[in-house]
């Protein structure tokens, strides 16, 4: 990363593996164009809205950039799949470092307090009927965020399941044969449906899901305490909660960011 006073908020040797991912600015026809503000300024600064949580007009003037540019190039990037990509990027360089472990993973959920409403979002049951969404995450064994999702709060737990270990299970990368597929799940009695448990059972993953009457979710602990980290870490992020995105879409731009900054932040740690 560049020595900017900008750069604090940005981990070095990230805006490396970002860099590729970045689709071409497009010149205006009339000549002149976007080049202006380089696109490493550019991610710092989306960077920053989501650590700090701040609007895109109250952004600091020492980025140099107008708040309309960052807020138009962010749209861009989103819809290009730039931080779902920046996400799995990570996740193979940590596999690549053998720091991925699949041998069991763990599905959990938080609720979010939707400022604004829109799609995804619904009268909350743990926070008196107000909007709200869920944040979904799947974790590996340590906790590192391998996939996020969102739901409206009113939706059950149950329901994400299979798109969250389905769109995990099919992750693939046609350059490398990437392919991740969970030995064991954990999760709490909100996913014990016995359809989920015969689905589980023949994509051939074990099933260690506390039974509803039988057993308490504590008892998991052991095991769970990991994702509640993750969901700390991730709740850090200002952006994420509570949620000021309407669009959906938006939302889990800025999630599948912070689960890349998640992962990426350990992948230095343990490397270096």
């Amino acid at each position: 990363m560049g020595q900017g006073t900008w750069s604090w908020n940005v981990p070095d040797g990230l805006w490396e593996i970002a860099k590729p991912l970045i689709p071409p600015s497009k010149v205006r026809p009339q000549g002149g164009g976007t080049q202006d503000t380089p696109d490493e300024t550019l991610f710092a600064a989306i960077v920053y809205v989501l650590v700090s949580g701040c609007s895109w007009r109250a952004l600091p003037p020492c980025f140099g950039v107008s708040k309309s540019t960052v807020h138009r190039r962010f749209m861009i990037w989103s819809r290009a799949g730039v931080w779902g990509g920046l996400h799995e990027a990570v996740v193979h360089r940590l596999d690549d470092a053998g720091l991925i472990d699949v041998s069991r993973v763990v599905l959990d959920s938080a609720h979010v307090r939707g400022k604004k409403g829109g799609e995804h979002t619904g009268p909350s049951p743990v926070d008196r009927g107000k909007p709200g969404s869920k944040m979904h995450i799947l974790s590996d064994a340590n906790g590192l965020p391998l996939a996020v999702g969102l739901s409206a709060a009113n939706v059950h737990d149950s329901l994400a399941l299979k798109p969250m270990i389905a769109g995990h299970q099919t992750r693939h990368d046609p350059h490398h044969g990437r392919y991740f597929k969970p030995q064991r799940l954990h999760a709490d009695k909100a996913y014990d449906v016995p359809y989920l448990r015969k689905w589980l059972w023949g994509k051939h993953i074990g099933v260690r899901i506390a039974r509803k009457g039988i057993e308490s979710s504590e008892q998991l602990g052991r095991r769970r305490w990991v994702i509640e980290r993750t969901m700390s870490w991730l709740s850090g992020y200002r952006r994420l909660s509570p949620r000021y995105e309407r669009q959906p879409s938006n939302y889990l731009a800025f999630l599948g960011l912070a689960a890349a900054l998640c992962c990426y932040k350990r992948l230095v740690r343990l490397t270096t």
